[in-house]
């Protein structure tokens, strides 16, 4: 029976330097000669994944912005944004609060390059991104965007969570990232969108994963594999713990599944 199989990018898919190993490739090929449905499922917003490499592997679909954006076969079928109004209040309360944003659509990515000139995230984001990429303060109100990341250092996050409660959830990596979603949106919810469109039963679906912003697809895959070098939260909250990434850990899972 064919099934649908859901990837997230980094620490799954490759490394923190954009490496992908060959068994991965391998995997993929043999998961597409086998009948399988392969998507990309990713807390990255469209317009932070264009790597040739990456979209070269063949995927059938991407679900990008934690369950914002879902596309197949080169089709957008479903895209939340959020509201301008709501965005610019978003913006404006987070930097009250000492946060440096990162705001995510599915064409351009927004930051302040001032704000981000050492921070080695914030590097790789403006090396990677190029054109795609267009400040937040010059082009102030006019973003089109589904999410958003933060930088908090230091910053008093709790307060800010509190102010904006109602209209997003937060996924906590940790001290120093947090990426705000709108309310009641994760790559779950991406999964079932994915689902409902095109008739697959939730139960014939698997999830590849390393971190927090994977739990809700998770508990929604019918089988959740998280790499050997994922989080603990990542690996107490999965069916299966394979390989880490370098050590054939998507490969060895299909193997193990029986899928390749």
């Amino acid at each position: 029976m064919p099934k649908a199989l859901f990837f997230d990018i980094d620490g799954t898919l490759w490394d923190f330097k954009n490496y992908i190993p060959d068994s991965t490739r391998e995997a993929i090929r043999l998961l597409k000669a086998n009948g399988h449905l392969v998507f990309i499922c990713s807390g990255r917003c469209r317009a932070y994944i264009q790597n040739p490499d990456l979209l070269g592997l063949g995927f059938d679909g991407i679900v990008s912005g934690c369950g914002t954006m879902v596309e197949y076969q080169g089709r957008r079928l479903f895209h939340k944004t959020i509201p301008a109004d709501l965005a610019v209040r978003t913006v404006e309360t987070v930097r009250r609060y000492g946060f440096r944003p990162i705001l995510e659509g599915a064409d351009h990515l927004y930051l302040d390059r001032h704000e981000f000139g050492q921070d080695a995230y914030g590097e790789k984001v403006i090396r990677e991104m190029g054109s795609r990429l267009l400040p937040i303060t010059e082009l102030w109100g006019q973003w089109e965007i589904s999410k958003l990341s933060c930088a908090t250092n230091g910053a008093d996050r709790e307060s800010c969570f509190a102010r904006l409660k109602e209209e997003y959830d937060y996924i906590i990596h940790n001290e120093n990232v947090v990426e705000m979603v709108p309310k009641g949106f994760h790559k779950g919810t991406g999964i079932l969108k994915v689902c409902e469109i095109l008739g697959i039963d939730p139960a014939d679906t698997f999830a590849f994963g390393d971190s927090v912003n994977d739990l809700g697809m998770f508990s929604t895959a019918g089988i959740s594999v998280a790499m050997g070098n994922g989080s603990e939260a990542a690996k107490a909250a999965a069916t299966y713990v394979t390989s880490p990434l370098p050590e054939d850990g998507i490969y060895n899972a299909c193997w193990h599944f029986g899928l390749i």
